[in-house]
């Protein structure tokens, strides 16, 4: 017996047998999120990519000598870390409007890569922080500038030991995108929304969403530990 619904699609009868929900649309409707995903990746990707640049900015700021670089470093990392995210991508799309007006895709990334950036910046300053001074001392006898220090030793080893945080910060980030369905992005969350509140089947098509997002960090985490067991293969050959 076919299923049928309620006026308010909130319940289904199958077989006489009363069902809240249609499990069936999920594999259904699977397909038609794709797109939305893909929405999410770029966000994602995008936003990971800026936030990457900042934060190694931001961190190599942290750690200098010159206030100059010092102070406005630390100022946006602790700003940043002590706000909400959902606050900071408000202010990006509606708070500078008067100021310039963003579409919903170039404020999210910006918004998205601000705020990871400043944890970005710490994994970066605890990676440097965490090479011993005497690699430097040494470089600095040989010859070599700060800066070709930091760039040629440091730098090289510093990013190896950030990879396990940074790669639990971009999963974070993937499941931090959902919020741009807050500014119209149409993403994965956002398109779960608008079809469950045109057919009813909110629960059905947010579980597709789910499934999505479980997919996509899944994937990444499993990256991710590929590339750190290989880093640590690397480290004991050396």
């Amino acid at each position: 017996m076919p299923c049928t619904g309620f006026a308010d699609g909130s319940a289904f009868f199958k077989g006489g047998l009363k069902v809240p929900y249609d499990f069936s649309i999920v594999v259904d409707k699977f397909p038609i999120f794709l797109p939305a995903a893909i929405e999410t990746l770029k966000i994602t990707g995008a936003s990971l990519v800026f936030g990457i640049i900042v934060g190694l900015i931001a961190a190599l700021g942290r750690i200098s000598k010159f206030k100059l670089f010092y102070y406005p470093s630390t100022f946006y990392v602790t700003v940043i870390r002590g706000t909400p995210i959902l606050l900071q991508l408000f202010i990006v799309y509606y708070g500078l409007a008067n100021i310039i007006r963003l579409d919903p895709f170039p404020s999210a990334v910006i918004a998205f890569g601000t705020h990871n950036g400043a944890y970005i910046a710490e994994i970066f300053r605890g990676a440097i922080k965490s090479i011993d001074i005497g690699q430097t001392e040494a470089a600095r006898s040989l010859g070599m500038t700060r800066f070709q220090a930091m760039r040629r030793i440091i730098l090289p080893q510093a990013l190896k030991r950030a990879v396990p945080p940074l790669g639990n910060q971009f999963i974070i980030a993937t499941k931090d995108s959902s919020l741009a369905s807050t500014i119209a992005v149409r993403e994965l969350l956002l398109k779960s929304q608008q079809l469950g509140s045109s057919t009813f089947n909110t629960m059905e098509y947010l579980i597709i969403a789910g499934i999505y997002y479980l997919i996509m960090t899944t994937v990444l985490g499993y990256f991710v530990h590929r590339l750190e067991r290989r880093l640590a293969i690397s480290d004991r050959a050396g």
